[in-house]
């Protein structure tokens, strides 16, 4: 059995080409779980992973689940779901307005689950982003209670899927949706949604190889940031897009 790489806080995250085959895509190992180390890792094609008691895990699997924003498939039966959730008026969007509640929600236990990766020092690493404009959430509202969330990272035009949560069927899907359709309008390309799911496979995200994804996400990270302001009004809130855009 291979050794797993001890990266130490002062020391550069290793290539991903370096990953284990067995479990696929396990790079190292650390302690440090910082911002400053959540944008090295980005950039390098890296997200880390773990439970909480292990050391922070880093992975860089290959394949690479990824959504190509022009690949992008609503079937009919969310089509439908979105067009009604528009018509009675009772779900409403908002962007950024509670990162933190977003984190601890999709943090909460699930059914067939044992624990969480979302430790303490998870959230405060990406809170740590979302105070410097980095990480963003995108929520569902019902009656002033938020019944669904989803966040991630924006680097240039290169967005990170992370996690999200729902209490109502189908309203995390429709956020999905959401974050889709305002992304596209800020010129993303991609979505990194980093490993494969029957859920995120229905989107239209597919598999593509692990050199080829750090090579495509580089570009996009470099081009200037968006305009996360402009999705909103000054309070957050954001419009349900077309079902037919």
């Amino acid at each position: 059995m291979t050794a797993l790489l001890w990266i130490e806080p002062d020391e550069p995250l290793p290539d991903p080409e370096q990953a284990l085959t067995d479990p696929e895509g396990l790079l190292c190992a650390g302690l440090d779980i910082g911002p400053t180390r959540l944008l090295e890792a980005y950039r390098k094609g890296i997200f880390p992973w773990y439970n909480q008691g292990q050391p922070v895990l880093w992975w860089s699997p290959d394949p690479r689940m990824v959504l190509h924003l022009d690949e992008f498939r609503l079937h009919r039966s969310l089509r439908k779901r979105l067009a009604r959730v528009r018509r009675e008026g009772r779900w409403q969007l908002r962007l950024d307005c509670n990162f933190r509640a977003v984190m601890q929600a999709c943090a909460e236990p699930r059914e067939g689950q044992d624990g969480t990766w979302i430790t303490d020092a998870i959230i405060g690493a990406y809170c740590g982003l979302h105070d410097r404009g980095l990480a963003h959430s995108i929520e569902v509202h019902e009656d002033g209670q938020m019944i669904a969330g989803l966040y991630g990272v924006a680097l240039g035009r290169m967005f990170f899927g992370e996690s999200m949560f729902t209490r109502r069927t189908d309203a995390s899907k429709l956020a999905f949706v959401a974050l889709v359709k305002a992304l596209i309008r800020q010129g993303f390309r991609m979505i990194d949604c980093q490993q494969n799911t029957r859920h995120l496979a229905s989107f239209g995200a597919r598999e593509i190889p692990r050199r080829q994804f750090v090579a495509d996400i580089g570009p996009l990270m470099d081009q200037s940031p968006s305009q996360w302001q402009q999705m909103c009004d000054a309070e957050g809130h954001m419009d349900w897009p077309e079902p037919g855009e």
